[in-house]
C-alpha cells in the first residue's frame, strides 16, 4: 500500500514553495520589528501563472506547447525574484542584533531549507519544461515532504502514487502482526524471507502457510521459506512454462492460499479508508511510521474486539 502525500506538479511544487517563501519571510519581518525594505508579496502573480498553465496544457500541438513554455517562464522568474528576496532577508535576520536574531533564528533556519527545496524545484522545471529531462533519479515531488517518492502502480486509471511504500502482514482473524515504511522502495522479493523472519522474531514460530502476490515469487525464495519450515508457500509464478508448475499452482492447497492473499488486498483497503492511511497527518518518515503504527493498532483493536466478542446462539 501507498500512502500520498502532495501533489507533484511542477508548477504546484513551485506555487507552495513561493507560498511558504512568502510567509516565512513575512512572519520574520513581523517578529523583528520590521525591516530595511519591506517584503513583497508576489503570490497574486504566481497563482495566476499557475492557473495559466493548467489552461495552457488544455491545448494541443505546437501553439499550446509554447504557451505553456512561456507562463513556464514567467512562474520561473517570479520564483527567482521571491527567491533573491529570501536571500535578502536571511542576510538582514544575520545582521541584527544578537536577541533578536535569537528571536527568529527558527523562523530564519526554516526560510534557509525551504529556500534550498525551491532551488531544486527550479532546476529540475528547467530541465523537465525546456531541455526534455522527465527522469531526474533525484526528483523532488513534494516541498513539504522531501522523502516522498514516486511510485509506479502500473494501472490505468492510476499509473502512479506518491509516498512510501508501506508492507503489511496479516495473520488469521485479520490480525496485522506487523508493519514497514520504507525509506526506499525496495523489491518485492527482497521482502518475502524478511517477513518469514519477523513473524517468527514475534510469535515464537515459522507461519504454517505463506501467500503472497507474484512479484514476491522467486525459486531461491520459495525454496529458503521452505527450508525455515513453512509448509506451504502459495505464491504465483506468472512467467513459467513448466505444465508440472502450472499443475502445482492448481492444487487445492495453492488456490486457498490466493483465495486468502485477496481477501488480504480488500482488507488493506479497509485500513487505508477507517484509519486515514491514505494520507499522513505527520510529516516527515518517522512522523509517516507513526501514523501507520497508529492505525495498525487502531484496526487490530477492532477485530480483536469482534474475535473475542461473544457469538449470538
Amino acid at each position: 500500500m501507498e500512502s500520498n502525500i502532495h501533489y507533484p506538479t511542477d508548477s504546484g511544487l513551485l506555487n507552495d514553495g513561493a507560498r511558504i517563501l512568502t510567509r516565512t519571510m513575512k512572519k520574520i519581518e513581523h517578529k523583528a520589528g520590521g525591516l530595511k525594505r519591506k517584503v513583497r508579496d508576489r503570490m497574486r502573480s504566481v497563482t495566476r501563472r499557475v492557473i495559466a498553465i493548467g489552461q495552457a496544457l488544455r491545448h494541443k500541438g505546437t501553439e499550446g506547447e509554447l504557451k505553456r513554455k512561456e507562463e513556464y517562464r514567467q512562474l520561473l522568474r517570479l520564483t527567482r525574484q521571491i527567491l533573491n528576496d529570501s536571500r535578502r532577508v536571511f542576510q538582514e535576520v544575520e545582521a541584527l542584533p544578537p536577541r533578536c536574531r535569537r528571536e527568529v533564528s527558527g523562523l530564519s533556519e526554516r526560510l534557509e531549507a525551504m529556500a534550498d527545496q525551491v532551488r531544486r524545484v527550479v532546476r529540475q522545471t528547467k530541465a523537465r519544461v525546456f531541455a526534455g529531462l522527465t527522469q531526474s533519479p533525484d526528483k523532488l515531488v513534494s516541498v513539504f515532504e522531501p522523502h516522498t517518492e514516486i511510485i509506479c502502480k502500473g494501472k490505468a486509471g492510476k499509473p502512479n502514487e506518491f509516498g512510501k511504500l508501506v508492507e503489511l502482514q496479516e495473520a488469521e482473524n485479520q490480525i496485522i502482526t506487523h508493519f514497514e515504511v520504507y525509506e526506499e522502495r525496495p523489491s518485492d522479493r527482497h521482502l518475502l524471507l524478511a517477513a518469514v523472519e519477523a513473524h517468527r522474531r514475534k510469535l515464537g514460530r515459522v507461519p504454517g502457510w505463506v501467500a503472497a502476490d507474484a512479484g514476491f515469487y522467486s525459486r531461491a525464495n520459495e525454496e529458503a521459506a521452505q527450508t525455515l519450515g513453512v509448509k506451504y508457500v502459495s505464491i504465483p509464478n506468472r512467467s513459467t512454462r513448466s505444465e508440472d508448475r502450472r499443475r502445482w499452482e492448481k492444487q487445492r492447497w495453492f488456490k486457498k492460499g490466493q483465495k486468502w492473499r485477496t481477501g488480504c488486498e480488500g482488507r488493506i483497503r479497509v485500513v487505508k479508508r477507517r484509519h486515514g492511511l491514505t494520507r499522513s497527518r505527520y510529516h516527515g518518515l518517522h512522523g509517516m511510521r507513526r501514523w501507520v503504527g497508529l492505525g495498525v493498532i487502531a484496526d487490530n483493536l477492532i477485530n480483536i474486539g469482534r474475535y473475542l466478542a461473544p457469538q449470538p446462539a
